[in-house]
């Protein structure tokens, strides 16, 4: 994957916080209070707008709470055979 520039230049306040630009919002359908995933990868920082999938396969599809975890539909039948 590479990296594309934006050519914005963002100064932390006091209490480390950046603000992301509109257009990138709007370009990455980050919403108001949408969850934004954080990963380090070398010396760089990754945000990634948040998406819950399955603990189990990964999917996002139908997801919903089994036992504190997500699980999709396909894999909580699966456990409900087992």
């Amino acid at each position: 994957m590479a990296m594309k520039s934006t050519g914005v230049v963002r100064q932390l306040d006091t209490l480390g916080r950046i603000v992301l630009p509109i257009e990138l919002r709007r370009t990455m359908d980050i919403g108001v209070k949408d969850m934004v995933e954080i990963f380090v990868e070398d010396d760089r920082i990754i945000l990634k707008k948040y998406h819950p999938a399955c603990i189990f396969c990964g999917d996002a599809r139908d997801v919903s709470p089994y036992m504190g975890k997500l699980v999709c539909k396909s894999c909580r039948k699966e456990l409900a055979g087992k």
